[in-house]
């Protein structure tokens, strides 16, 4: 059984998805169809009727709406800084992707049940990051954006080596770190290594 179907159809939920996500004004028209096609496909095969109701952790209730604006917000800031201390060179067309795309499949990998939130059978065969990067790649996304999704979450054995994976690297942490203190949890940071 596929994780994921893909949806390209105009409905309901490509306009919901258009009008929550931040910076799909800082995209092409083409990348920003691709964009909306790969949150609706997460969103149509997963059990969640409302976008706010995909939880962005089993360990944190905080929206994944919220944790994914916040990261594409930390990460342009980002990205600016570095291209004036540093004179980076920022590709819109594929950092914003990577900042919006990074939890595409979290949708897909978490359940609720009876208010809890746990995982799904999918989280259990296939790391998060690797289902989202399969659908952005069968979407055509390039390279770079499905190599930076696929690994970046904190335990993946390595990472991304691009500016975009190091720009999604800090932001992501910097949003999960905000959403574990809004919840009671301890953030990121503060957890000991090794």
């Amino acid at each position: 059984m596929n994780p994921y179907t893909i949806d390209r159809s105009s409905n309901q939920r490509r306009q919901q998805v258009s009008d929550w996500l931040f910076g799909l004004d800082l995209v092409s028209p083409a990348v920003r169809d691709s964009i909306v096609t790969a949150w609706v496909s997460s969103w149509s095969s997963s059990p969640y009727a409302q976008l706010a109701d995909m939880p962005f952790s089993p360990g944190a209730d905080y929206p994944l709406e919220r944790h994914v604006n916040e990261v594409t917000r930390a990460g342009m800031d980002l990205a600016r800084r570095a291209a004036a201390d540093w004179g980076e060179t920022i590709d819109p067309d594929i950092l914003v992707p990577v900042l919006m795309l990074h939890d595409v499949d979290k949708p897909l990998m978490y359940t609720r049940a009876g208010g809890a939130i746990g995982y799904s059978q999918l989280s259990r065969e296939l790391p998060h990051g690797v289902v989202g990067a399969m659908l952005l790649k069968e979407l055509g996304f390039p390279h770079p954006v499905v190599s930076a999704v696929a690994t970046h979450a904190g335990y993946s054995p390595f990472h991304a080596e691009t500016f975009e994976g190091y720009v999604l690297h800090y932001a992501d942490y910097f949003a999960a770190d905000h959403a574990m203190r809004v919840c009671g949890k301890p953030p990121f940071y503060q957890k000991k290594h090794g």
